[in-house]
Formats: structure tokens, sequence, C-alpha cells
């Protein structure tokens, strides 16, 4: 599948804002799964790409002048194979057992993957476990915020795709089994759910398998990736401080499938 990306993210302030700066993870690479066509980022002013300890393209942007609006647009196209299930890395796994503030698993949690996954460690125990925290929590797009916790979100049985991946990262980290949070798009052919998502993968039998708590899908063969961290802080596509002003903030995001054109050979 060739999907056809265009994301634009608008930030307006009530006063003017001295400074800021924007920490960017806007742009895919290339993996054992995508492969990455055409992609451009539309910035007020050219950055630099850069790697972070995650292995994710960073771009930083930062504004030292006052300034009123940004407008920060991404737009590309990529290649997604459909038949591909797992991953496979140089790097090591073992960092994404690692709890964090949004990730914690409390009793309930670890209970909870203890009663879906039993004794079992694998595939087939996870694909259980993803579609076990699906039926606890209703997709309720605004009954949680950025910062509410994996645990929060499991007590409260409501929440957006953020919040599955966080619960199912905890459930599987109390496992023992590595997990890390994947921000990317996803098509969908679904107005109720946003283009922009988020999933979780797990690294199983020396490679890494997907988990889509919010589509039920345990192969990302509509998804594109563009990050990865420990939890959405370290993931999310745009992320960022400023000194001064009230934010409002608008996202429009398309994830379309593109025809694929076959030139043939004379």
């Amino acid at each position: 599948m060739r999907l056809s990306i265009s994301h634009e993210t608008a930030y307006h302030y009530e006063q003017q804002v001295r400074a800021s700066i924007q920490y960017l993870r806007l742009t895919p690479h290339d993996t054992e799964r995508q492969h990455v066509l055409s992609w451009q980022l539309d910035l007020p002013r050219p950055v630099h790409a850069q790697l972070d300890p995650f292995g994710n393209i960073l771009h930083v942007l930062t504004l030292e002048e006052p300034h009123e609006t940004i407008i920060i647009g991404a737009r590309g196209q990529v290649d997604i194979d459909p038949l591909r299930e797992a991953e496979h890395e140089e790097q090591s796994a073992l960092p994404f057992l690692r709890f964090t503030r949004l990730t914690e698993a409390d009793e309930a949690l670890r209970a909870f993957a203890r009663e879906q996954c039993k004794q079992r460690r694998d595939r087939t125990a996870l694909i259980d476990l993803m579609h076990g925290v699906n039926q606890h929590m209703t997709y309720a797009p605004g009954s949680t915020e950025v910062e509410t916790s994996a645990a929060q979100a499991f007590a409260g049985r409501t929440g957006v795709c953020q919040d599955h991946a966080h619960v199912f990262l905890a459930c599987a980290r109390s496992l023992g089994i590595p997990a890390r949070y994947v921000s990317g798009y996803v098509y969908s052919g679904d107005s109720e759910h946003l283009a922009s998502h988020a999933w979780a993968e797990a690294w199983l039998e020396d490679a890494w398998y997907s988990f889509d708590v919010t589509h039920q899908l345990s192969r990302p063969e509509r998804h594109l990736k563009l990050a990865v961290g420990l939890d959405y802080l370290d993931a999310c596509p745009v992320r960022g401080l400023r000194r001064g002003g009230g934010e409002q903030m608008r996202a429009r995001v398309a994830a379309t499938p593109a025809p694929v054109i076959t030139v043939q050979q004379q």
C-alpha cells in the first residue's frame, strides 16, 4: 500500500510569545516494512535533522524572536509492505522494559495482564491482551489528557489511542516483555478515528511485532511509523516549550491511499 500524508499543525497565541522551541518527530525513515518515497517539512525556517536516542529523526525548531503564530507542515508518500508482520533491529530491546510515569503498572494492571496472558509469553498471548484492553476501555476522545497515566486511564475505562498504547505497554512490561510506544499515521477509512495515531510494539522472538489496541490489529498493514519511545513524551510528533502567550492548537491530518504507477518497458 502506498500512503499519501498531509499533516499541518498550527499554533496561535493570545499574546505574543517571546521565544519557543519545538521538537519535531515528523519524518519517517526506511525500515523493513516501509520505504519513504518522498517527504518534506514546511517550517518557518530551515532546520537540520538529527537522531534522538531511540533512532528517530528529530528536528528542533527554535524561534527566538517574538511571534503570534507557528505553522508546521509535513507531507509525503511512503510505501507500506502489508504482508510483513515483524521488523528486526540491531539495537537492544532491553531499555523498553523500563516503566515511566505514564506507563507504570499498578496492581490492577499487573493482575489484568496475568489474567489475559496466564503463563504464556508469546504473540497469541499479547493478541489476547490487545483485545482485552480494547474491551475494557471505550474509545472516547476528550476523556483523558496528555498527562493521563496508564493506571488512570485503565481505572476510568476510557481513553484514546495514546491511552490504549500506554496500558498495553504497562501490561507487557509487567510480564517481562520489552514493549515500546509508536507514533505515526494509519489509514482506517473511518472518520471516527484520526489519521494521526499511536500503537504499541513488543519484542518477541528477536523481532518487533505491532499491536494496535484501538483498531484491534496485530499486523500494521495500514500503518506508517514516525517515531518510537518509552511513552508518548518520547515519540509524539510535535512537542514544544514557550515563554509567554496562551496557546490554541489546531491540527489537520490526512492519510489516503495513493495509486502505484507501474511503467512498462518497451
